[in-house]
């Protein structure tokens, strides 16, 4: 599909993990018709980094909680470059999104901590 997903996976598997990890970062390359378009990601060169970055951070980053994206996202230019706004469909659930980021340090951040949360989160398979 030419889309990257990036899972936190201790367990070195080069597939997505099978008991439901969701990812914590992911690059879309491309519109989805009838379901995600609000990037227009049909203009040469033009990816978007997404990630779930949690509602604290989300709130740093954005300037509202999650809760409050209905409210904004009819104000929002989805189309922008470089800039870190609210995923157009997941930013309820603590999603931000980056088109063709320009701030490498930033984005490393962003990556670094959402990384961070995917481990906290995890919980091994229990034995027995």
């Amino acid at each position: 599909m030419g889309d990257t997903f990036f899972y936190y996976a201790p367990e070195g598997l080069d597939r997505p993990p099978s008991d439901g990890r969701l990812p914590y970062a992911t690059i879309v390359t491309k519109d989805y018709e009838g379901f995600d378009t609000a990037s227009d990601l049909g203009r040469p060169g033009v990816f978007r980094l997404n990630v779930a970055v949690g509602r604290v951070a989300f709130e740093r980053l954005v300037g509202y909680s999650p809760a409050a994206h209905a409210e904004h996202h009819a104000g929002i230019d989805y189309t922008v470059l470089g800039r870190i706004i609210p995923h157009p469909l997941y930013a309820a659930q603590s999603w931000i999104s980056i088109l063709n980021p320009e701030d490498e340090e930033l984005t490393r951040e962003i990556l670094t901590e959402a990384h961070a949360r995917a481990a906290q989160r995890h919980r091994p398979p229990s034995r027995g």
